[in-house]
């Protein structure tokens, strides 16, 4: 990887932290829950979508990526687009503000797909897969793995256009309802990419072999329900074969990795963040399949979309990242794998608190959840950021 490409990567999975942090705040301060979705997903998981996809894909495809420079082209209209879109919502903000967001978002993604596009032609089924001779026995699991690379593209280009037609003369492939853009992006652009990619990158770190009907039920299944679950809602049968189908990935991930940690005898902090954030992954598409199923509670579907996005992906984006960037590795005050843990555990205690307390309607109890959470996403942030810093002294 060459250094330009190593810089700006990390400079996308800099401001993803920087927006969890935002996002923690905004949810404690009592923002607009669309203000918050946005800083979450958008912000936060999809700036280290980006930021990683640059870095990893090209390498999982046996190529380099075409224009090395294309993570900084990404990077402003990125968080343009996130601040943009984020503010929107916000009482007196004018809805011009969320307009030159939306464009400003469409731009970085037609950067980053049309790079990624251009690097993987030729490949883009993912045969090819730079898998070296030490792990021939992995190969089978990277092609099916390759394979769904593609489709989180698909997603993340309908999820990035419906986001754009919801507020500019452009025509939507949908309806504009903009449940819809938030499921294709968060779903199909963001966990499919976490299966796909983790069934490569997950048994490398924990040495150990995934379940061999992994691949063939998680990734199928994860390519699928998003779009089923865009199309059908908020409700209907499309809709409930949608919240089936994606639970089933996810309960079929949460499985694998379950299996991939006991199996291995490695046991580093970062490898606590997928294990939490698959359980609570299992709770989000069970409130999921009793959205479907059955009448929806308003604050429920709050807790929903905190599992979603700070518990199952957001915790597991912590996890690998501490993988990345070990903490042990920093040399300032407070770095070490003590305060990662106590990082994981604040923003993981805190999101079980706060969904009490939104199941038992004790708005107290959501509050100081949320204080722990935004405890936990600061030393997050202190470390991976100090870590950063220190690599570019060096």
């Amino acid at each position: 990887m060459s250094a330009t490409l190593s810089r700006w990567s990390r400079a996308l999975v800099a401001a993803s932290v920087c927006w969890l942090v935002v996002w923690q705040a905004a949810a404690l301060a009592g923002f607009p829950r669309r203000t918050t979705v946005t800083l979450g997903l958008y912000g936060f998981v999809l700036h280290v979508v980006f930021g990683k996809a640059y870095s990893l894909v090209p390498s999982y495809f046996d190529r380099a990526l075409a224009w090395p420079h294309a993570p900084a082209a990404t990077l402003p209209l990125a968080v343009v687009g996130t601040a943009g879109l984020a503010l929107e919502p916000v009482d007196g903000v004018p809805a011009v503000v969320g307009t030159v967001g939306a464009w400003s978002w469409a731009l970085g993604v037609a950067v980053f797909l049309g790079t990624l596009a251009w690097t993987l032609r030729g490949n883009l089924s993912g045969a090819e897969t730079g898998t070296g001779d030490h792990n021939a026995d992995r190969q089978r699991v990277d092609r099916a793995a390759n394979l769904f690379v593609p489709v989180v593209f698909a997603y993340l280009a309908v999820g990035s256009w419906e986001t754009l037609a919801a507020r500019a003369a452009v025509s939507p492939l949908l309806d504009g309802y903009p449940p819809r853009a938030t499921h294709l992006l968060a779903a199909g652009g963001a966990a499919l990419l976490v299966f796909a990619v983790g069934f490569r990158l997950l048994p490398r770190f924990l040495v150990a072999g995934l379940p061999d009907w992994a691949p063939w039920i998680v990734l199928p299944a994860g390519a699928l329900g998003p779009a089923l679950l865009a199309a059908g809602l908020p409700a209907g049968p499309v809709f409930r074969a949608g919240a089936v189908v994606e639970a089933v990935a996810v309960i079929g991930f949460a499985v694998a990795y379950a299996h991939l940690y006991r199996s291995s005898d490695r046991r580093r902090v970062g490898f606590y963040g997928p294990l939490v954030g698959a359980g609570f992954g299992v709770f989000a598409v069970g409130l999921g399949l009793s959205f479907a199923f059955g009448p929806v509670d308003p604050a429920l579907v709050a807790a929903h979309y905190r599992l979603n996005l700070l518990g199952f992906l957001g915790l597991t984006v912590v996890g690998v990242t501490f993988q990345f960037y070990p903490p042990t590795v920093g040399r300032f005050p407070g770095a070490g794998d003590d305060l990662a843990l106590a990082a994981l555990a604040a923003m993981s205690g805190g999101l079980v608190v706060e969904v009490v307390g939104a199941v038992v309607s004790a708005p107290l109890a959501v509050r100081g959840g949320r204080v722990l959470a935004l405890l936990g996403a600061i030393a997050y942030a202190y470390l991976v950021l100090g870590v950063f810093r220190q690599r570019a002294r060096d």
